[in-house]
């Protein structure tokens, strides 16, 4: 398999690769390989359409057993954040009126089960990492 070199045309070698090949899952280019799949599309927000079929894909990989929940989870609650809808996963941050904090989060009474169910950490956990990334970049 060629792998994509740096620069715009990642996020359009991943789509092509879903068009010939299907979600580059864990079988067809290992763990590393998944990994550097998803980042692309959890990072394509320049193509929201093409971000919403990048999910599509990821869904079915994960259901097949070719992907990482925790991963869907992180490109679900970025796809809805960009089509204003509140995230399932407490997984997007960003300021408002001058304040650093999650984007809106859908039944937060259950956020921490809907997190456990993918793998995630307690949002609390994850709120202070970032937190703690974001002053250290001030």
């Amino acid at each position: 398999m060629t792998w994509p070199r740096s620069g715009g045309g990642n996020t359009r070698w991943l789509e092509e690769l879903l068009a010939t090949r299907g979600w580059p899952g864990h079988t067809l280019v290992g763990t590393d390989g998944a990994e550097a799949a998803w980042l692309l599309a959890q990072h394509a927000d320049r193509d929201p359409e093409l971000q919403r079929s990048f999910l599509e894909a990821l869904r079915g990989a994960v259901a097949a057993g070719e992907a990482s929940r925790a991963n869907l989870a992180y490109l679900e609650d970025r796809v809805r954040v960009h089509d204003g809808r509140p995230q399932l996963y407490g997984t997007q941050f960003t300021v408002t009126d001058g304040e650093f904090g999650p984007c809106p989060i859908e039944d937060p009474a259950r956020l921490d089960e809907r997190r456990a169910e993918v793998g995630l950490d307690p949002f609390a956990a994850y709120e202070e990492l970032i937190r703690g990334q974001r002053t250290a970049e001030e």
